[in-house]
Parts: structure tokens; C-alpha cells; sequence
């Protein structure tokens, strides 16, 4: 009975490595994704990649400060692979925390700009901070730079969103890195001063301000400009065609641009495939997804777009500091906004 009894034993032992090696498989066809993007466009992209890697995507959407709260909480148990989010600031600020673990990726250093992307975190597409005037109510020719903002000019012309906002605290901390603070901290004063009401709403809120003559000047994000270009309502065709755009700093150091990145997590159970997933939205096929589905510019330089909306707003010279200077100044930008009663 003895060699039936060890037969049977090593029988066992194989079939459990078995299923071990295959709940391993399993496993690495798998990628947890919390993401705080929250637009339709983006399924394409997962589809696409589950149909190319055989890797399906199993995602979670909240807003930035919850999701980074829920992989803090969860720690080393983190079932999280990959952190999506917009704008650098929010993506400083996990970075700041520890989530992201460093990633070595040739394909993301050839094909990602390396003022877009740090040792733990990537971008994978832009948008470019921009000036909205109502049209015969300022002159353009006033609004050249981000600077003329804060000329008294504008006194009682200007509409914005909070100054607590990721969007303006980019903003800010780029006009920190080029100015410095003392500079940074007149521009902010400058700016309250010139306020039509106190700031609220969100970037598309202060375009129909501008387009219904409450005030004269906003700053806005691209994407929104876009989003309403390539709208089928009356309400928002009427919109654009009342306000005009100027891209800042053209004969400077160009327009301020902000990002949409994201990095794998420091306790990603399936690395391998975050990082492939990472390597896949800088391909080609993705970079497309962001501009013609989302209306956001490449990182990739000479990916070819199709989008409507973006070749009408144009070329423009954008800002070429790194995205890490932007979460060197955040905390900063925040302290001078306060200060200057930027709320």
C-alpha cells in the first residue's frame, strides 16, 4: 500500500500546485483601477486594452480626495493596482502620501516628455489654463499674460472659480516657480482686487458668466472650452460665440498646463500589469482616446488627433515646467492665496 499511498500524496501535491499556478494566472489577468476620471469616453480605452492584454480591468470611481483616503485606510491590504486622477497638484498629494511606488519603464521614458512625468507618477494627457474675455466688452490686447490679470484695468471685470481649487493652485504654484513669491503673492492681491463677485461655480460656470456680461474675464481649463464648442445644445453654441480666447505668455514662457496622470500603487497586487496598462495609455491607440473622445492634447509628441474643437482653438506655445515643481509649490500656492483673500 505504501507506493499507492505515496502516489496518491504527490497526485495531490500536483493537482494543488496546479490550481496555485493557476489562481496565479488568473490573478495577472487582472488590474484593480481607482480612478477619478469620471468621463463615458474613457470605457474605449479600458476595452481596448482588456482586448489586446486579456488583462480585464475591474475599477473603482470616487472623487480624488476620497479614493486616496480609501488607499491610505486599506495601507498594505490595498487591493488598488493603478491611481488615476486629473490635474498635478492631487497627484503630488499621493505622491506626497507614499501611495506610488517608483516604476522603471522604457517605453514610459521614450514616449512621455520628461517635464511630464516624475519617478513615481506619469501624465498622460494636458489641458492648458486659458483667458476668456467677453467679445466688446475688454480689449485682447489687455490680456497678453497671465500677469495683466492683476492690472487695475480689470477692476470689477473678473469672474473665477475658488482659489482653493487644484486647477488655480497649479496655476499659482507655476507663477511661484517663475516669479517667485513675493511676485506671486502681488499677482493674487492684484487679481481679488480686480473680482467682479466672489469666486464659485466651477471653469464652465465662469464661461457663461463671461458669455451673460456678469463679468469680463475668466480663466479657464481647455477641455471645458471644447466640450462646449463640440456641444450639440443652442445654449452653448450661443455661449461660444460670445466670448473670445487668448492663449497667455505666447512671447514668455508660454501658457500654464495641467495634467491627467496617474502611477502605480505601492502595494499593487498585479504590478506587472499596472505597468502594462500605464505603457498602454501612452500608446498611440490611447493618446487619440484623450484628445478626439475627451478633448485633451497628447503627451506623446506627433500623435496624430482628430478633434475639431482642439485644431480650432489652435497652436500654442505651452509652459515646459516639470510637473514636480508644480507639487514642490502647492502648499505654497495655497498660504498666498489665503493671504491675498483668494477664497
Amino acid at each position: 500500500m505504501k507506493p499507492l499511498f505515496s502516489r496518491s500524496l504527490c497526485s495531490l501535491a500536483l493537482a494543488v500546485a496546479c490550481l496555485a499556478n493557476a489562481d496565479a494566472n488568473a490573478e495577472e489577468k487582472v488590474l484593480n483601477l481607482y480612478s477619478a476620471r469620471h468621463y463615458q469616453t474613457d470605457e474605449a480605452l479600458y476595452e481596448s486594452f482588456t482586448k489586446q492584454t486579456g488583462i480585464k480591468i475591474k475599477r473603482i470611481e470616487g472623487k480624488d480626495d476620497e479614493l486616496v483616503e480609501r488607499i491610505r485606510n486599506e495601507g498594505a491590504y490595498s487591493p488598488a493596482d493603478v491611481l488615476l486622477t486629473v490635474d498635478a497638484a492631487r497627484l503630488s498629494a499621493a505622491h506626497e502620501l507614499g501611495l506610488f511606488a517608483a516604476v522603471s519603464s522604457p517605453i514610459l521614458e521614450a514616449r512621455i516628455p520628461v517635464n511630464l512625468r516624475t519617478s513615481d507618477w506619469f501624465s498622460f494627457s494636458t489641458r492648458a489654463r486659458v483667458i476668456v474675455y467677453g467679445k466688446g466688452a475688454v480689449n485682447p490686447e489687455h490680456l497678453k499674460t497671465y500677469d495683466d490679470l492683476a492690472n487695475p484695468r480689470l477692476k470689477g471685470k473678473i469672474c473665477s472659480r475658488s482659489g482653493s481649487h487644484p486647477y488655480n493652485l497649479s496655476l499659482m504654484a507655476s507663477i511661484i516657480a517663475h516669479q517667485g513669491e513675493v511676485r506671486a503673492e502681488q499677482w493674487a492681491k492684484g487679481v481679488v482686487a480686480n473680482f467682479a463677485r466672489a469666486p464659485k461655480g466651477g471653469d464652465t460656470d465662469q464661461i457663461r458668466a463671461v458669455a451673460a456680461g456678469e463679468c469680463a474675464v475668466a480663466v479657464s481649463n481647455t477641455y471645458y472650452l471644447a466640450r462646449l464648442m463640440r456641444s450639440d445644445k443652442a445654449e452653448d453654441r450661443q455661449t461660444m460665440d460670445k466670448i473670445g480666447v487668448v492663449w497667455p505668455d505666447q512671447q514668455g514662457v508660454g501658457a500654464h498646463i495641467n495634467v491627467s496622470g496617474g502611477g502605480v500603487l505601492k502595494h499593487a497586487p498585479h504590478r506587472e500589469a499596472a505597468i502594462k496598462f500605464l505603457e498602454y495609455l501612452a500608446s498611440d491607440q490611447a493618446q487619440r482616446y484623450f484628445a478626439d473622445g475627451n478633448n485633451e492634447w497628447p503627451v506623446v509628441v506627433g500623435v496624430k488627433i482628430d478633434n475639431p474643437a482642439l485644431e480650432a482653438l489652435g497652436k500654442f506655445k505651452a509652459d515646459s515646467l516639470p510637473v514636480a515643481s508644480l507639487a514642490m509649490y502647492r502648499a505654497k500656492a495655497q498660504i498666498i492665496f489665503d493671504r491675498a483673500g483668494y477664497r
